[in-house]
């Protein structure tokens, strides 16, 4: 599955009331998301890790589908196959 299949199936499921809580809404709950997985991350349970990211990555699409962003187009349009500082790959900007 690609990135804009995902996108697509995520906006049948939820599109109808991703749009009713709006942008702001959407992203909070994107950022509850992303905490669940820091908690997740920190206690080492693989599958609620794999859960979470799952959970991260269906909100991240369901914002791109509220404020009408192509999620595939735009990542490769930045990330087209190297790095976007340095363009380089593998990456050798310092840090």
């Amino acid at each position: 599955m690609h990135i804009l299949e995902f996108q697509n199936m995520m906006r049948q499921i939820y599109f109808h009331r991703d749009s009713e809580r709006g942008p702001v809404g959407t992203f909070n709950w994107l950022v509850e998301e992303v905490e669940e997985l820091k908690e997740a991350i920190k206690e080492g349970d693989k599958k609620a890790i794999e859960n979470e990211f799952a959970d991260v990555l269906a909100w991240l699409a369901s914002l791109a589908n509220v404020v009408n962003i192509d999620l595939e187009k735009a990542a490769i349009s930045k990330y087209d196959n190297r790095c976007p500082k340095c363009e380089l790959t593998p990456c050798e900007c310092p840090f």
